[in-house]
Parts: structure tokens; C-alpha cells; sequence
């Protein structure tokens, strides 16, 4: 059984998961203005995105070197 599809789902739904863990902190004592840790929360996912773009390309060659 080809469990390949496995590994590209487990990276965007652990963001997923990730995400709703992170927007439970939001102003709970750091001291930083909301607009201020907007700012870092989409710089944050839009490196989360971009990781997870760069690793699904690498999965896919090596299912591509694998299977063919």
C-alpha cells in the first residue's frame, strides 16, 4: 500500500494545527500591541507556507524518483 500521500497531508495539517494553537496566545501578557503581533503571526505563516511548499516540491521529486 503506497502511504506516500501521508506525508504530503501531515505537513499542512500540522500548520493547521499549529495555527489554531498559536491563536489562543494572543495577548496574554507579552506586552506587545495586537497590530504588532499580527504583523509577526503573518510573517510567521507566510514562512510556515512557503516551508511547506519547498517540501512538498522535495517529496513529490523523490515520488517522482521512486515510482518513476
Amino acid at each position: 500500500m503506497d502511504w506516500s500521500w501521508l506525508l504530503v497531508l501531515a505537513c499542512p495539517i500540522m500548520m493547521i494545527f499549529m495555527m489554531f494553537g498559536m491563536k489562543g496566545h494572543h495577548g496574554h501578557g507579552n506586552g506587545k500591541r495586537k497590530e504588532e503581533q499580527d504583523a509577526v503571526s503573518r510573517s510567521e505563516y507566510e514562512a510556515l507556507v512557503k516551508e511547506n511548499q519547498a517540501i512538498q516540491k522535495q517529496l513529490n521529486q523523490i515520488h517522482e524518483k521512486v515510482h518513476g
